[in-house]
């Protein structure tokens, strides 16, 4: 299973007791059932979590940290390339509030992540980018092992939630009024065929206009 999928599978996990965090994440982190206030710590448990997730899909984060600031700092001293400013599903996430999750769909405007540790629990949580440090891309075999279909799937979902460009808007408004495209899906990703069977048949039906208004 990759990333995104067992993170999926842990949604509703939470702690027992609530506000304990007694949780399995903790346990097989610090390798014990863990105890409030034993080494003056109360054990939060939102990177232990990612960690927990990337050692069950085989792909060990290069360094063991229960820190968000810690794991940031690594991989801006060791791996600046890994440090990027925008989302990808699959991405951990580390905001300004001291706190993490792995981006399961990037849009426009927000994204949304699997947290662990929000409201004592594992949670998809939807998310604003004005909170964010900066997002980590760890390199994976994962991504490597993708299928063109799983390729162009995740490339078609980024896509579908941006925008058309403001320059770009009055003139494709034209276009969907002469017939040239329906609509829908703006920002789709379209094959060169697709697109050019659109031209030859506006093509045509200017052309049609012109015979018309010439007989």
């Amino acid at each position: 299973m990759n990333v995104l999928d067992i993170a999926r599978g842990e949604i509703g996990t939470g702690e027992e007791p609530a506000g304990s965090n007694r949780v399995k994440y903790n346990d097989w982190y610090y390798g014990a059932r863990v105890r409030d206030g034993v080494w003056n710590t109360t054990f939060p448990w939102c990177m232990v979590f990612v960690q927990w997730v990337f050692h069950r899909a085989g792909q060990d984060l290069p360094y063991k940290t229960a820190g968000c600031s810690a794991l940031l700092d690594w991989y801006r001293k060791n791996r600046p390339e890994d440090v990027v400013n925008t989302a990808r599903p699959g991405d951990i996430v580390i905001y300004d509030f001291g706190h993490t999750g792995i981006v399961e769909e990037a849009g426009a405007r927000n994204f949304s992540a699997i947290e662990g540790n929000y409201s004592d629990k594992v949670a998809r949580v939807v998310r604003s980018y004005d909170r964010v440090r900066a997002f980590i891309r760890p390199g994976t075999e994962e991504e490597e092992d993708m299928t063109g279909e799983e390729i162009y799937r995740r490339l078609s979902d980024y896509m579908r939630g941006r925008e058309v460009p403001a320059w770009a808007r009055e003139e494709y408004a034209r276009a969907v009024a002469a017939g040239i495209t329906d609509g829908t899906s703006p920002m789709g990703l379209i094959p060169r065929y697709q697109g050019a069977l659109m031209a030859l048949r506006a093509f045509e039906r200017g052309a049609q206009a012109v015979g018309r208004a010439g007989g």
